[in-house]
């Protein structure tokens, strides 16, 4: 059994990363760790009877000894801080869900912060198994991708090299509330997000650039690329609406299926996806329609399954050398 240790364990994608390791079969979570101390099932109530660990102070060097892999569910500049320290002990590898190792040095310098760990970013691996699955084998630290960019970049990527680059790419997205975390915020109130729907940092929301620099990296040259995020009063999933102009005429359907043909959690959907098929699932459905020279494609996952923990779950798996699709959720429960 793989040793398994979650720091920041007392947030959404902190639960999600417990019930998909209990339900792994080569996976033993050794390692829970947040700001305080304290009972699992205090943070979580409805582990009670589930789990009986200990939540302790968050320690790199503890989570080093005890761990084969450890997930950082922190936010971004906190997870480097753990992540250069766990790095040096051992041979202990990291997935880190944070945004601190996904984006060149330049881009996330510009989006967030002063990077302090340049070393490690050097050789990080941005962790879209449907795209890196061979250098993610052989990671020892995976930037698991954002949420947004794993919904867009996913529905994009077999189409980049039939795109107008001259034109680039317009996304419309939309995510459930969770996607922002547990952090209090007048917008994620009750009552500013019941019955509402709205734009936020449009053009330029910080995922644009690690959107754009993925696609990019895929194209072989840079695609210009238009974001613009949404808040929808739904608790979790999401949905990409990818536009673009193409250079020719195209078999879109048929391309899909071809570059996703042996991906066991694509679906190819017959009509626009609805987001409430993925939901609690580690699913990816991708619809595509052209018109001529337009094409409309259409993507969505679970925020905080596919867009976080069980796609870091996923990398885990291929770093440790696990069935891939070890633990991954394909049914939820619900109607």
């Amino acid at each position: 059994m793989k040793k398994i240790g979650i720091i920041g364990v007392s947030g959404y994608t902190g639960l999600e990363l417990i019930k998909i390791i209990l339900n792994h079969s080569g996976f033993k979570l050794s390692y829970l760790a947040a700001t305080s101390e304290g009972e699992i099932s205090e943070i979580f109530p409805q582990l009670a009877g589930v789990l009986n660990m200990k939540v302790e102070i968050a320690d790199a060097k503890e989570a080093a000894k005890r761990c084969d892999l450890v997930f950082l569910a922190l936010p971004h500049e906190k997870a480097m801080e753990f992540a250069r320290e766990i790095l040096e002990f051992n041979s202990t590898k990291v997935v880190d869900l944070s945004a601190d190792y996904r984006l060149s040095l330049k881009l996330y310098e510009k989006n967030y912060t002063k990077h302090l760990d340049p070393k490690n970013l050097s050789h990080a691996v941005y962790g879209l198994v449907e795209i890196n699955r061979e250098k993610i084998k052989k990671a020892r630290l995976v930037a698991n991708p954002g949420c947004y960019p794993t919904c867009s970049i996913l529905a994009i990527a077999p189409f980049v090299n039939f795109i107008d680059k001259n034109i680039g790419v317009f996304i419309d997205a939309k995510s459930g509330v969770s996607g922002a975390g547990k952090g209090l915020k007048t917008t994620n109130h009750f009552v500013s997000a019941n019955e509402n729907l709205n734009a936020y940092s449009p053009i330029t929301h910080r995922h644009a650039d690690e959107i754009k620099e993925q696609i990019g990296i895929l194209a072989g040259s840079e695609i210009d690329t238009i974001f613009v995020p949404n808040l929808v009063p739904i608790t979790r999933g999401m949905s990409a609406s990818v536009f673009a102009v193409l250079k020719e005429k195209i078999d879109a359907d048929k391309i899909l299926k071809e570059f996703y043909k042996d991906e066991e959690f694509i679906r190819f959907r017959d009509e626009p996806v609805q987001i409430k098929n993925v939901v609690g699932t580690h699913f990816c459905d991708i619809f595509v329609r052209t018109a001529g020279n337009k094409i409309f494609i259409n993507s969505a996952i679970d925020n905080l399954l596919k867009g976080a923990s069980s796609q870091a779950v996923a990398n885990a798996n291929l770093m440790l050398d696990e069935p891939e699709n070890s633990a991954l959720p394909k049914i939820a429960y619900g109607i």
